[in-house]
This record gives C-alpha cells, sequence and structure tokens, in this order.
C-alpha cells in the first residue's frame, strides 16, 4: 500500500488531500513536525511526502521510498534539500502560482501607500498634528517616479500590470528578461546599478540563490537615492536585515516595507522592530480564502498524480 504523509500544515485541516490519497488506496497520516528528526521519523519509507515550512533535510530524503515524490505548500522550496532529493531519486513538485495574484496585489498596496506616506500621516494624525506637507515632503506624483524592479517574474509582471494606470516610469533589472520581453511588458531593461541609482521604489521579485542572498547589504543601501524606499515580499534573505535598520536610521534610503523576513515569525530582538519609515507585514502577502483553497486543491491534485505514477504538475527543475 503507497503511504502519504504531511509533515507539517497550518491550514485548518488537510481533508482534500486525505481523500485524494484514501480514493487511490493509500494510506495517509498528518504530523506537525517542527525538527529534523521529527520530520525523517515521520516520512519513513513514504511514497508521497507533503511539506509547507518543516526542514526536509538528508534523513528525511533517505527515509523516503526511492523514486517518491515530494510536494511544498508553496511558492517557494528553500526548506527542501534539493541535492539529497535528487540524490534518493525524489521527485520534488511546488505551487508556485496558487497566490501570485495575492502577492502582487499585496506588493502594490503596501508600494502605494509608502509613496503616499500613508503610515507616517496616519500617525501624525493620531498624535494630535495637523501638517500634511510638512510629514508628506519630499513626495513626488506618481507619473514623476522611477518604479523599479529587482527581478521581474511571474509576481512582478503581475505587480506592473497593476500598476500600468499609475503612469510610473518602469525599470527592471533581470537576466532572463530580454529586450524584446520588457519592450513588450513596457518595461525598460537597465543594468543593476542603474536601477539602483534611478529607483524611486524598488520592488523585489528575485529568487534567493547564492548570488541574490544578502544582495542588499550596506554598500548597495547607500547606493540608492536617499528618498528611495525598497519593498520586498519575495524573500528575506535577499536583505541583510541590521543593515537595513541601519540605513533607515541614518536615513540612508527613506522607508521600507517588508512582509518576508531571515526568521519568522521575526525575531522580538530584530533590528528592524525599531526602525523608523517602516512597514511590517508577516508574511501576509500571499492570504486570501481562496488561495489558501487553490493550494491544498492542487497539492490534492498533485497527490492522485503522484498515485497515478505521474510527475508533479510543476517540478521543481534541479
Amino acid at each position: 500500500m503507497s503511504k502519504v504523509v504531511v509533515t507539517d500544515y497550518t491550514f485548518p485541516d488537510v481533508s482534500r488531500e486525505r481523500m485524494a490519497a484514501l480514493a487511490a488506496g493509500a494510506e495517509f497520516s498528518a504530523h506537525q513536525c517542527r525538527t529534523s528528526a521529527e520530520v525523517a521519523a515521520a516520512v519513513a519509507e513514504a511514497d508521497i511526502v507533503l511539506v509547507q515550512f518543516a526542514p526536509f533535510g538528508q534523513d528525511a530524503a533517505a527515509a523516503m521510498k526511492r523514486g517518491g515524490t515530494v510536494i511544498r505548500y508553496g511558492v517557494g522550496y528553500d526548506n527542501i534539500d534539493l541535492a539529497a532529493c535528487t540524490d534518493n531519486r525524489l521527485q520534488v513538485g511546488y505551487v508556485p502560482d496558487y497566490c501570485a495574484d495575492e502577492v502582487a496585489d499585496h506588493t502594490v498596496a503596501a508600494a502605494l501607500a509608502m509613496l503616499r506616506k500613508l503610515p507616517g500621516l496616519d500617525a501624525s494624525v493620531r498624535r494630535g498634528d495637523w501638517a500634511a506637507v510638512r510629514i508628506a515632503k519630499p513626495m513626488k506624483a506618481f507619473n514623476q517616479t522611477v518604479f523599479g524592479f529587482f527581478g521581474l517574474g511571474q509576481i512582478g509582471r503581475a505587480v506592473v500590470r497593476r500598476l500600468k494606470g499609475f503612469d510610473f516610469d518602469i525599470i527592471a533589472a533581470d537576466p532572463g528578461l530580454s529586450q524584446a520581453d520588457a519592450a513588450g511588458l513596457g518595461v525598460t531593461l537597465v543594468e543593476t546599478d542603474i536601477l539602483l541609482a534611478r529607483a524611486d521604489i524598488l520592488s523585489l521579485h528575485a529568487p534567493c540563490t547564492p548570488v541574490t542572498a544578502g544582495y542588499f547589504d550596506a554598500r548597495r543601501l547607500r547606493s540608492m537615492q536617499a528618498h528611495a524606499i525598497i519593498v520586498n515580499s519575495a524573500r528575506g534573505q535577499l536583505i541583510v536585515e541590521a543593515d537595513l535598520a541601519d540605513a533607515l536610521h541614518k536615513g540612508v534610503i527613506a522607508g521600507a516595507a517588508l512582509d518576508v523576513f531571515h526568521a519568522e515569525p521575526l525575531p522580538l530582538d530584530s533590528p528592524l522592530r525599531g526602525a523608523p519609515n517602516l512597514l511590517l507585514t508577516p508574511h501576509a502577502a500571499w492570504y486570501s480564502d481562496g488561495a489558501i483553497d487553490r493550494l491544498q486543491q492542487l497539492v490534492a491534485e498533485d497527490v492522485a498524480r503522484a498515485l497515478r505514477g505521474e510527475g508533479p504538475r510543476m517540478p521543481v527543475r534541479g
């Protein structure tokens, strides 16, 4: 009998995944693993493993049946050891498209709020102030604002579509984007140093790789304009958080909006908590009622697919 295991989940239930397994005559179990050791014990001899946030490492990969399938509940797969999966002939899939609209909506909402300085204006009224210009200045009109993108994949392009009505000057740096594709999107393709120097607001949409991890450090933040804003709903590891907090305190850049962090939940001693002009949200960009439904439904379909001997709908390319 095939064995399907959920290592961890934050959903109300996993009934759809269970039904997909039982319909194919497979055994099903769900856990709330937190450590690598707990994951390895839970997935022993499993054919299909569904992972949300738990660490899936070498021991877990070795414990599964060779030729099995690992599916990540989510857009990324940083918590899965891909090399170990390859060594144990495991297929890995993920669900990069379940919340693209939600993340794009959240990114645009955060960007517009920061550009119009809504958090600061709100705080000023609550303090008893009534001085719009003093709080808001400097503030460019949107048709005089350069909106930059560090990476322009599926979600970044969805953000571009949402921004079209605001008449921003949109620029992007992405080594995988051709000039022709950029022109078709209405985006000017530039080198990264030009992006950092020109952007009034910079939205991050790059994956975390050895090249991009820690990319936004003190040196690169200094290369941006003093009135610039960073928005990050991609990967927390793209930014050196202590350097960003320091840059905000010193006025190296004007503000930031972050939905993703190195450690989540954000530690109580994080320097970000005391930084000025910083909008923080708790990794919420993905969320809508519909997004959770789509995610679980797509994963349940992948369970059925794997039990038929088929590969994941969206395989991770190693």
